[in-house]
């Protein structure tokens, strides 16, 4: 077992499959020599060879269009896209053809692939790095999404996002590639996946978040308990589908809900969580949904970036709010 960062634990668990299944291949830009511009390929291509960890040309449609060909034939690629911000050329690729392939040949093929992607903002990256878009592919059919929000969820869903039949589309959220470490044992177990994590049980309100917003919500729960209020965060993990029964069963508990994520407000897939609590467990609500969001603006540059993202502050004062109705 070794104390790791989230992006250590991605590549212990894209190496343990590397070993252990010769049909994973890994791919996209720099992922081979460099080891990707964050480095979460390290040392892959040296380890298992250039035919197993390939460079790709800049072209984010083709890596798609490879890997939906590879999957379809017995392969599980694991692609990397470099920033979500150059993920929309694979849009058409993901949409059209491995989000159907299952439905489209009536079940005779199957896309096992993987779509990694860094997302989300908080590392003063330039235009078009900090995207959070994940309710685009949240919407379509067929596509699985999954974000992890530390190292050790970060091991155990790609291990099963991996060995899954269907497509993955596999968010990691950068600003905490290497904010804290976990002990991960390397040993090839993975996690489910379609189920939430309750990361903090607690008995007056439910605070939903997923990815990095993690790490506020925990800091404005902690301080909320001083206060005197128990909050329960669930941490989605998967956003599509959706564990609505844990949420429901949680909101049941508390009475409350406020949902947190760092994507614009608008058909966000908080908008989701509040309409299917809405719909199923309205009357076990004792004040108004509440959502602590990014704005409907496009990410500011990194001197604005931070009074964009939702903060302890505003989670703390959204939540007690929800004590005044």
């Amino acid at each position: 077992m070794a104390e790791v960062a989230l992006i250590d634990a991605l590549t212990m668990a894209m190496a343990w499959e590397l070993e252990h299944d010769p049909s994973v291949v890994v791919l996209g830009e720099d992922v081979g020599v460099n080891g990707g511009v964050f480095r979460a390929t390290a040392g892959l291509q040296k380890r298992f060879g250039a035919d197993r960890v390939q460079d790709t040309p800049l072209a984010e449609g083709m890596i798609a269009g490879i890997s939906i060909g590879m999957a379809a034939q017995g392969m599980r690629p694991v692609a990397e896209i470099q920033f979500m911000g150059f993920i929309y050329p694979t849009v058409d690729q993901i949409i059209s053809h491995a989000g159907r392939m299952r439905n489209r040949t009536r079940g005779r093929l199957t896309c096992p692939m993987v779509l990694r992607a860094p997302f989300g903002g908080g590392i003063h990256a330039p235009e078009h790095h900090s995207e959070s878009t994940e309710a685009i592919f949240a919407h379509m059919p067929g596509i699985r999404v999954v974000i992890p929000s530390s190292p050790t969820r970060a091991y155990g869903l790609l291990l099963a996002a991996i060995r899954d039949p269907d497509p993955v589309i596999f968010l990691e959220p950068k600003r905490i590639y290497r904010l804290n470490k976990q002990n991960v044992e390397d040993n090839g177990k993975a996690l489910p996946l379609d189920v939430c994590y309750i990361l903090r049980e607690g008995t007056d309100v439910t605070i939903v978040t997923w990815g990095a917003m993690t790490l506020e919500t925990m800091k404005a729960a902690e301080q909320l308990a001083e206060e005197g209020i128990s909050c329960e965060v669930i941490d989605l993990a998967t956003i599509s589908p959706l564990d609505y029964e844990t949420i429901l069963e949680s909101v049941q508990k508390t009475g409350r809900l406020v949902i947190v994520h760092e994507a614009a407000r608008t058909c966000g897939v908080g908008a989701e969580v509040a309409a299917i609590v809405a719909e199923k467990g309205m009357y076990d609500l004792e004040a108004p949904i509440r959502r602590v969001t990014g704005y409907d603006v496009i990410m500011p540059l990194f001197r604005r970036e931070m009074d964009y993202m939702p903060s302890v502050r505003k989670i703390v004062d959204t939540i007690k709010e929800t004590f005044e109705n």
